[in-house]
This record gives structure tokens, sequence and C-alpha cells, in this order.
């Protein structure tokens, strides 16, 4: 089997096992908060009913759960963010094969660790370990660099792209059927905590058999200190703004850059965590199941793919600035709707607008990052900007939980799509150079 296409399904099973919990987490939450012997669940939740009295205008306790929600999203992130760095420099060191196998380990763990989870502490454990192994998206992408040329590079990050419309379609729904439909009696999450472990198993033992390591030992970092140091460069938020690990862009180019990543920063903290309490907004507000939010991520993704697939790849060049500023544009009104929804309908049309946002924002600024440094370079910068990404994600769905948790779902949602303002503007005043 072409060695490309062992990565795209490598990437397609773990994306598949790791969207099988988006649907799930409100009523996860709930399941806790019945439970009267959990202990670690019920200090948290007193501890916060006596910081809300204080500041927050709402006493519904059913909020707490979106504020624990993004505090465990935000930690999960912020741990992918630091070691996805050090196991991807890891795997220019030792290999990706051994590096790529002991991140999915460790994603298996996190996934046994779930499957057994009637405790809040437990469920917490199994988040800290996924978190810190998540770094496959990291090592697939190092491998599709290491099997393809420039010229076609396109054409396999092309297949990235596909793994994951592919995993937050068919994720989510069947996390929903899982956690439903299996049996009346067992616990929200034990079907899809199986599934998932299945998943994971079968991931294993076909990169065992199938993937031939893409990085030879003559073509391998040969200096940890070296290695190190460009890690903590990634790490480094200072580095990561200034882009000091680039050195041939002048001073136009690299301004222009800069508010590229500010723009990319901003938009994602922001997005990011209305995205993250999207979840529990249709929970509470429309009293959404497990299988009605398995249905509105499939609608999300079938029509985020159609709009990748039929207006994103024909986007023409010189256009991808004008093409990430209508998309925010509309993403403004989308989080309004959203917020303001009363029915169905008026949710769909937001979810909608929304859908069309998501679909565009992010390519188009990884399009335009692309057009800046040399060849030798152009590496460094897309792993800035995911960095940057990563780091967004860390901080933007406890922020907006906080929000949502004190004043409510219509007002963190006006709020953020307010807030989109800030990144609108800075690219309303950005020059780049011709793609």
């Amino acid at each position: 089997m072409e060695q490309k296409y062992v990565a795209f399904i490598s990437l397609f099973l773990d994306l598949f096992a790791f969207t099988l919990i988006l649907p799930l987490f409100p009523k996860i939450f709930d399941f806790y908060a019945s439970k009267k012997d959990d202990l670690t669940y019920n200090l948290l939740e007193n501890s916060v009913d006596e910081y809300r009295k204080l500041i927050a205008h709402s006493t519904d306790r059913s909020l707490n759960s979106v504020l624990f929600g993004g505090l465990i999203g935000s930690l999960f992130s912020f741990l992918q963010f630091v070691s996805s760095t050090l196991i991807g420099a890891a795997s220019d060191l030792y290999g990706r094969k051994p590096i790529l196998l002991l991140a999915m380990t460790g994603t298996l763990i996190s996934y046994l660790l779930w499957s057994i989870s009637g405790f809040f502490i437990i469920f917490l454990l199994s988040r800290i370990i996924g978190g810190i192994s998540k770094a496959n998206v990291s090592i697939i992408i190092a491998i599709m660099t290491d099997l393809t040329k420039r010229e076609n590079r396109s054409q396999a990050m092309a297949l990235v792209g596909i793994a994951f419309s592919l995993g937050f379609i068919i994720g989510p729904t069947f996390g929903a059927i899982f956690s439903s439909k299996l049996s009346a009696t067992a616990s929200i999450y034990t079907y899809p905590s199986y599934l998932a472990i299945g998943l994971t198993t079968v991931n294993i033992i076909f990169v065992v058999l199938f993937y031939k390591e893409s990085l030879p030992v003559e073509n391998r970092s040969k200096s940890i200190k070296n290695i190190l140091f460009q890690s903590i460069q990634f790490i480094n938020p200072i580095s990561l703004f200034n882009f000091k690990p680039i050195k041939s862009l002048n001073k136009e180019s690299l301004n222009a850059l800069k508010k590229i990543a500010y723009s990319n920063f901003l938009y994602l903290f922001i997005y990011s965590g209305l995205e993250f309490t999207l979840t529990f907004l249709v929970h509470h507000r429309f009293n959404y199941n497990s299988v009605q939010q398995g249905k509105m991520f499939l609608f999300i993704g079938i029509l985020m793919t159609l709009i990748q697939g039929g207006y994103v790849r024909r986007i023409k060049p010189g256009k991808h600035l004008a093409a990430s500023i209508r998309a925010i544009v509309i993403l403004i009104p989308s989080f309004v709707l959203i917020a303001l929804a009363s029915n169905q309908i008026i949710l769909y049309v937001g979810l909608t607008l929304y859908t069309y946002a998501s679909a565009v924002v992010i390519p188009c600024f990884t399009t335009i990052s692309s057009i800046y440094g040399n060849d030798d370079e152009k590496g460094t910068i897309t792993g800035i900007f995911r960095s940057l990404g990563a780091l967004a994600r860390a901080f933007g769905p406890t922020f907006s939980s906080m929000i949502y948790w004190s004043f409510g779902a219509s007002f963190a949602y006006i709020v953020g799509s307010i807030a989109f303002i800030i990144p609108l503007s800075i690219l309303l005043s950005t020059k780049i150079k011709t793609e």
C-alpha cells in the first residue's frame, strides 16, 4: 500500500475515535452531577457555587457543567500545544514510527481510563493523558512531508483535510448512536469508549504492519540540544508572534505576516470558545440529547465538506484575504442568530452561516501564510501558525465558558460575535504580497 494512504487511514482512524465524545459532553457532565458520591465533582461544584454567589448573575447550577467543560477543553488543548511540539521534535530525532506508536499508546490508555470513568477524577485523568498523547496530527503531517516533494505536497495535505472532514462527520454521529442505542442501562460513555478503544487498537496494529519508517537515519536530527532549542521556540508565545526562527523576510513582509498571525490567534481564541460551548447551548436551550447533537455535527460536517470542496479550493490566488474577511463578516451575525435562537429554524440558519465561515477562514489563513518565506522556511511558518492556533484553543474555551457560566449563553455569544470585529479590523488594515 502506498505510504501516504497508510498515513491517511491512520489519521482518519485517530480522528474517528477522537470525535466520538464531541456530542456527549453535556450528558457526561450531567452524569457526574447526578452522582452524590462523586467527591471530586461535588467539591468542585460546591466551590464554584460559592464563587457564583459573589460574581454571577445566574443561580442555575446546570451551568456549572459549561464551566467545567471549558476548563477541561482548555487543559486538553494546552497539553496538546506543548506535547505536539516536543513529540514532533522527538520524531525528528528518533524516527516517525516509534514516536507515533508511543503517542498512540498514550491515546489508547486515555480511552481505557475513559471506559472505566465512573468518577469524575478518572475522566479528568483520561483527558490529561489524552492531551499529552495527542500528537498524531503533527507526526502524520511530518510523514506526509517526508513522503512528498514540494510540487505534489498539496495533494498529500489534501488527504489530511479529507481525513479531518470524514472524521468529524462520522465520529460524532457514531458517538451519538453508540451512546444511546446499544443499551438502556449502560453509562452514556460506555459504548463510545469501547469503540474508541477498538479503533485505536486497530490503528496501532495497522501502523505496525503497514507503515514503513519515512525518515531514514541519515536524515534525522543529530543534536538533542538543537532540537530542544527549536522546540522551546515553538512553545514560547513571544518567539511565535515575532517569527523568530524566520530570517529571510523584509520588514514589510514580516509585518504583514505578523498581522495575519494576530488575526489567526484572535479569531481562533474567540471561535474555539464559542464552538466548544455550542453543545451546551443546544442541550440547555433545546434539550438536545446525544443523537440530536450527533445530527447537528453531521449537518455541519457535510456542509463544511461541500463548501471546502466546491468553493474554498477554487479561490483564485490573491483572493484569499478578501475571502477570509467576508467569512468573518458572515460569522458575526451567525453567532447573534445562535444567541437569540428561539426555535430550530433560526438555530440552523445561524449554524449554516457559522459553517460557511468555519470552512473558509483557516484554510485562507494557511494559504496566505504559505506565500511568505524561502522554501526551507515555509514548513517552519506553517508550524508557527499551527502552534499559535493550538495556543488560542488552549485559552478560548475557558474564557467563553466563564462568560457563559456567569451571564448565560445569549450574552456570551453576542459578546463573542462583537469581539470578531477585532481580528476583522486587523485584516482590513493588512496588505499582503501577491500570491
